[in-house]
This record gives C-alpha cells, sequence and structure tokens, in this order.
C-alpha cells in the first residue's frame, strides 16, 4: 500500500502536480494567489472613493453607536466586583462543561451536548456539524458564547429600555457575523467545497466580492438576486395601463380593464416610497394588481418618483398633497367618481391614514373605504426598526442627509437587510463570496435591491413623528397646519398584518386599529411583511386568521378567539370591498377621454434607479 502509494505521489511528480487528500496542491496554490490578488482589487474598489474623499475614512456613526451601546452594557457588569465575577463565572463554568464533554467523547465516552441550536436554524443543518468532533465542538462554543453575551443584555437591569434594545439588536447582528457557519475553516460544508474545487469556489467569490464592492461604490452591495435576468417593463410590472397624471413627486397609473364591468368605485393604491410600486405586479402569477383588475375593479396605483436634491425640501404635507390627495383629482377627472376605495401599504398606508385624519377636518369624504397592509399608525411596538431611532441617531441621519438633500437608497435597504441578517445577509455572503456561487434569479429580491433614496425633509418628519415621538395617535401631530385626531377617521378599514413581519409587527398593527372612529376589520395573514401580503390564491399558500373586534385586550386574547382560514385572504378581501358597494359600471379605458395618456405603464419614474 506504501509502495503504491508512493509510486503514485512520484508519478504525479513527474507529471506536474501532487495530490495530498485529494487536493491538486499545485492548483490549491495558484488560487491561493489568485485570491490574494482578487482580494487586492476588492480592497482597491473600497479605498478608492475613501481616498478621493467621496465617503469618510472614519468609523461610521452606526458603528460608533454599537460601540457607545455595548459599552454601557460592559459598564453595568464591570461597575460592581460582584457582577463582574458572577459575569465570569458563568462563562467559564459553561466552557467547564464543554470541555468536559468534548473530553469523554475523544476517549469514546457518549456524551450529551452542552448546547444544541434551535430546530429552525439552518445554519448548522449538516451532518458533520454533529458528527464531527471539531466542528461540534466549535459550534457549541459558539452557541455557549452566544447565550451568554444574550443573558448578558437580558440581565442587565440598569440600562434603560430603549439602550437594552439597542444592546440586544447589536448583539444579535454581532453573534450571527461571528458565527463558523461563516467562514471557510470552522464550516463543514464550505471546507468540503474548498478542498474538492481547488479553492476555485474561493477565486470565484473573491472576484464577486471586488464586483459589488465596486458596484455599491465603495460599499458592499451584495447581491440577492441575477439582475440580468429582470427587468421592469419586460418581465416585471407588465399589466398593460397608462401613466394618467403626473407631478414632481409621482406619476399615476391606470390598468386597462379586463372585464366588461367593474366595479363602481375606482380603487386607488398608495405604496411606500421606501420601496417601488410593483411588488404588487411582479409578474402576472404574483400581481395583486392584475387579480384586481381581473375581478373587475378599476386600479389606480401612484408610482413615487426616486427623489434626489431637486426633492430635498418636499416636505410629509407635499407628499400628501401631491401624492393621494392630486391622485383623488385626477380619479375624478377620469371617471366621474367622488367615492373611492383606497389601500395604502406599509409607510404607504401610514400616509393614508394621515390623510384620512386630514380629509376628516376638511370635511372631505371622497375616500369611502380604506384597506392598509402591514402600515402602523401606533409605534409603540414598532419592532427592531426602533433601534435606529434616537435623539443622536436622527441628528446623525440629518446632518447626512443634509449633505445632499437625501438619505441613500443602500442606507435603508441596509437597515431593512439587518433585521432579518440570517436570512437576507450571511446565507447570500456565504453562497456569493465563499461558495463562489451566483445566486438564481428571484423577482422578489430583484426588488427588493431596486431600493430608492429618502428625501430629506419628508424622511426626517417621518422618523421624528412617527418611530420616535409617537405623535400621531397621541393627537400631537399636525401636519398642513391642522391638528391630526385618527377618532375623526369613520370609514370603513380593513387593517392587514402578517404573523411574521418584522418591519410591521402584527401587535404594533393590532394596537393601532383602536385608535380609528370607524369599524375596523383587523385580518392577520400567515408569513411576512411582503410574502404575507403578495400570497395570490392559486397558490393556496400560508393561511390568514379573521375574528373579533381589534385592539381590545391582547393580540394572543384575539388570536385564542380567531378562526383560521387556509389560503390567501385576497377573496376575503374582495367580499369586504363589495359589502361596502357593490354597483357596477361598464368597464372604463385608462383617462377615461377625459386625461390624455402620458406613457404606457409602468410609467419611467419606476425605473429610477439609486
Amino acid at each position: 500500500m506504501a509502495i503504491g502509494t508512493a509510486r503514485a505521489m512520484t508519478d504525479n511528480i513527474k507529471s506536474g502536480s501532487v495530490e495530498v487528500g485529494g487536493v491538486d496542491i499545485e492548483a490549491f496554490t495558484k488560487n491561493i494567489a489568485r485570491v490574494v490578488e482578487q482580494g487586492g482589487k476588492a480592497l482597491a474598489a473600497y479605498l478608492k472613493p475613501r481616498e478621493a474623499g467621496k465617503m469618510p475614512a472614519g468609523l461610521s456613526d452606526e458603528v460608533t453607536d454599537v460601540i457607545k451601546t455595548l459599552g454601557e452594557v460592559a459598564q453595568y457588569w464591570l461597575s460592581d466586583p460582584k457582577r463582574a465575577l458572577e459575569l465570569q463565572s458563568t462563562l467559564g463554568k459553561a466552557y467547564l462543561d464543554l470541555w468536559g464533554t468534548a473530553a469523554k467523547r475523544l476517549a469514546g465516552e457518549s456524551a450529551g451536548p452542552v448546547a444544541v441550536p434551535d430546530p429552525k436554524d439552518r445554519r448548522f443543518s449538516d451532518p458533520e456539524w454533529s458528527s464531527n468532533q471539531f466542528f461540534d465542538f466549535v459550534k457549541q462554543a459558539y452557541l455557549v458564547s452566544t447565550g451568554w453575551a444574550d443573558q448578558l443584555v437580558h440581565n442587565a437591569e440598569g440600562l434603560d429600555p430603549h439602550t437594552r434594545h439597542k444592546a440586544e439588536f447589536y448583539v444579535k447582528q454581532i453573534a450571527n457575523a461571528v458565527s463558523p457557519s461563516n467562514f471557510v475553516l470552522t464550516n463543514p460544508e464550505l471546507w468540503r467545497e474548498t478542498l474538492g474545487s481547488n479553492g476555485e469556489n474561493l477565486v470565484r467569490g473573491m472576484h464577486m466580492l471586488a464586483e459589488d464592492i465596486e458596484a455599491g461604490g465603495g460599499d458592499l452591495k451584495i447581491r440577492q438576486s441575477d439582475a440580468s435576468q429582470f427587468e421592469v417593463g419586460r418581465n416585471l410590472a407588465v399589466s398593460p395601463g397608462k401613466v394618467i397624471y403626473q407631478n414632481e413627486l409621482m406619476q399615476l397609473i391606470q390598468y386597462a380593464p379586463s372585464t366588461e364591468t367593474v366595479l363602481k368605485r375606482p380603487l386607488l393604491i398608495v405604496p411606500p416610497w421606501i420601496n417601488k410600486f410593483y411588488v404588487l405586479d411582479l409578474t402576472p402569477e404574483k400581481s395583486f394588481i392584475k387579480w384586481c383588475v381581473d375581478q373587475g375593479l378599476t386600479v389606480f396605483v401612484i408610482s413615487w418618483v426616486n427623489p434626489d436634491e431637486r426633492q430635498a425640501k418636499m416636505s410629509f404635507e407635499e407628499y400628501m398633497k401631491l401624492g393621494p390627495l392630486a391622485a383623488l383629482d385626477a380619479i375624478k377627472q377620469a371617471t366621474g367618481e367622488t367615492k373611492i376605495n383606497t389601500i395604502g401599504y406599509c409607510v404607504g398606508g401610514t400616509l393614508l391614514a394621515i390623510t384620512l385624519a386630514y380629509m376628516a377636518q376638511q370635511n372631505d369624504t371622497r375616500i369611502a373605504s380604506t384597506t392598509l397592509f402591514t402600515a402602523q399608525v401606533d409605534f409603540t411596538h414598532a419592532g427592531d426598526l426602533k433601534v435606529f431611532v434616537d435623539e443622536e441617531q436622527l441628528k446623525a441621519v440629518e446632518d447626512r442627509m443634509a449633505e445632499r438633500g437625501y438619505l441613500e437608497g443602500k442606507k435603508m435597504a441596509n437597515a431593512f437587510n439587518m433585521l432579518r441578517s440570517n436570512d437576507l445577509v450571511w446565507p447570500y455572503i456565504i453562497n456569493n463570496y465563499m461558495r463562489g456561487k451566483a445566486p438564481i434569479p428571484f423577482d422578489l429580491l430583484y426588488w427588493n435591491s431596486d431600493s430608492t433614496r429618502m428625501p430629506a425633509a419628508n424622511h426626517a418628519f417621518y422618523l421624528r413623528q412617527c418611530y420616535w415621538l409617537n405623535s400621531l395617535t397621541q393627537g400631537k401631530m399636525l401636519v398642513a397646519g391642522v391638528d391630526l385626531d385618527l377618532g375623526k377617521v369613520k370609514v370603513p378599514i380593513y387593517n392587514l398584518a402578517t404573523r411574521e413581519d418584522h418591519i410591521a409587527p402584527a401587535q404594533s398593527v393590532f394596537v393601532g386599529s383602536k385608535y380609528f372612529g370607524g369599524p375596523v376589520k383587523y385580518v392577520l395573514a400567515g408569513s411576512g411583511h411582503i410574502a404575507g401580503v403578495v400570497n395570490p390564491p392559486a397558490k393556496s399558500k400560508y393561511q390568514y386568521w379573521t375574528g373579533g373586534k381589534p385592539g381590545v385586550g391582547t393580540l394572543d386574547s384575539w388570536m385564542a378567539a380567531a378562526k383560521e382560514n387556509p389560503g390567501s385572504w385576497w377573496p376575503d378581501w374582495l367580499t369586504w370591498i363589495k359589502d361596502q358597494d357593490d354597483d357596477d359600471a361598464p368597464a372604463r379605458e385608462p383617462g377615461g377621454g377625459k386625461l390624455k395618456p402620458i406613457e404606457d405603464a409602468p410609467g419611467s419614474y419606476v425605473k429610477l434607479r439609486d
């Protein structure tokens, strides 16, 4: 056996290659050199805008806040010798237990794990995380350390609630970042793939890393989908229609009918300006807009402009007046109707609720019903996004926006991605830059990466008045010189929340329901902020719950008495819409002969990229 192995090695050397354990040493060495070369390109792409003075070279405001917040946690524990000793003892005992079980396994004895991952944690699904003693030890050491860090924050009783919330969030992000699943030497899958390809995967990955840093202008812009496979207007947002009105903030699209008769009341959709509207018109199979048209609704959608310095001083008031209020005027011209059904999605729903309160004060009754998709009006339970909102951070964001007149789209995109970093960040870092595999085409993730900028004045108002001061439900919000009172909003409301929402938590939407003065139907859909909304009936995915009056008691008590319904909530919503008024009218062509179409849907505003 040994002689045969030696002869094989000699033959390999003569042929110019040496294999050890199936690894071609020469090829592996060359690939490592290529990795270093590509790494240099990635570093150059990172440094170039900083050396040119286009980006700050020091610590970012976000990193500074992390250091400050975790410093307060450390100060709490280290300021008392007894607490400091307790801190060290807890971690020391956990490590001793881990070493003990590892020693038993090395001696051939059976020993149960000291720490086990959550069954839903896909990072440690490979069998070698348990069967291989090295990887199992690394995994358990990570779980012990991060569990201790979690308790470090949880038990820091001297912290104020906001600092504790920030610390919990930052510790979770750090824990996600240092997971052994994120590194080649400590991830069995990556290790096998690296050896099996002689390091070729790392060369491809480093090349993509350099490309993505360059594409991000010096920051890493993680590709989540194969962008080359999609184009808005070609295979996304293809429902036929026309732009029938536009101003400096939005284009109003009216979709062509597909039925001979339509519901008399038109439908206006107000999407968020934080993202682009075509999440509701991704593909014909997933399009909520197409489905509505096919059910006999005359659908209008606001397509917000991707703002730049020209919209820097556009206030929340102007977004209201040039957005939904201007759209209502145009719809009346196009259809002759003075009663309109409306939908507001996410921050578009918040804007629509504020518009309703404003209209109530003006005795403007054009909106006959409102549907809110995962939209908040009360921000007490607004989730992890509140981590980014306090006086110091708001001041930093406002100063940053003042430089250009807007907040870069990538800043908001990164914030949203970090809310679910183990789903939207680290899997792509592993797949793209370590496995060297380009992501597959995925329309929803293409949309997710198609970020928009935030105009300075409007965004500052939204962050301060909603997330920081929560002034709307306290009756302290002033818009266009009017004190707003949601209690005066009497129109019927269909208030949709999603169970796993990390942006507008179901509890937050539930609590917000009680502030409206009219009838509110609270519906809880399965899944999250996007998939729970974009859930066509034909897919038969997820489920939804309907129940009693929202805002009374707790969400848990509401759920205990609620009815679970299979499939999509879309048909339930359509029934609710028709219950408000089911009169019909002949189908309407875009513009109605009164407004001249400007261009084909989806229009030009939505195609402006960040």
